[in-house]
């Protein structure tokens, strides 16, 4: 960022974009805070602690996700060329694969249709199948799979968007444990496509935990 001419600058990210952001803010210079919407946070050493209403949902969450919503993580993080050969070949095996987890991750009632609209959907979709990068967008996670998560402590002040539906809620113990929090917000309503889905709640938790570190 400094060669682009930014002396300071924050950074934000959620899902593949939150371990980015986390890693600018644990190489300390230019970035005076960072934003996060899926923090990388995990129980503290010594346990979870009291068991809160806010720790049981962030356990049943997780619970959930390793069960039942992580087959596409295992697929693209042993065999993403595979799976990229079928993707690349059917317009409608792309929009499946895509669009399936909109429909599980989005807080939506069961119909993504309720937060996005049909098109918005397919110019997310048509973005992988124009630049046929099914397979080079999977192998992200067969490349960095064994890196997620860990790490150094993140001292600059941070803020995180803690939205109700997202596939990996950790609760403000958890993240404290990684992170300098110094804003946290529980949303009333979103899912992990905080931004896609709620722009507006979005914007302004980032816009209100960035006025605090200018």
């Amino acid at each position: 960022m400094t060669r682009l001419g930014y002396q300071r600058y924050g950074a934000q990210g959620g899902d593949w974009g939150a371990a980015v952001t986390t890693q600018i803010g644990r190489n300390v210079g230019s970035c005076v805070a960072i934003h996060v919407n899926m923090p990388i946070a995990a129980p503290p050493a010594e346990g979870i602690g009291e068991m809160t209403e806010d720790l049981q949902k962030a356990l049943a969450r997780i619970d959930y996700y390793r069960k039942w919503d992580s087959g596409y993580m295992k697929q693209q993080s042993t065999r993403p060329q595979t799976l990229g050969y079928g993707l690349v070949d059917s317009p409608v095996g792309q929009l499946a694969w895509i669009v399936e987890k909109f429909w599980s991750w989005m807080d939506c009632d069961g119909n993504p249709e309720n937060v996005v609209s049909k098109d918005e959907m397919l110019d997310n979709v048509m973005l992988y199948w124009l630049t046929a990068s099914a397979a080079s967008s999977a192998r992200l996670y067969w490349e960095s799979h064994s890196t997620w998560g860990g790490g150094e402590y993140v001292s600059l002040p941070t803020g995180i968007a803690s939205f109700p539906l997202e596939i990996l809620r950790a609760p403000r113990s958890w993240c404290e444990t990684g992170y300098n929090v110094t804003h946290f917000t529980t949303m009333p309503r979103g899912g992990h496509f905080a931004a896609f889905e709620q722009p507006e709640l979005f914007v302004e938790d980032v816009s209100t935990f960035f006025d605090t570190v200018r």
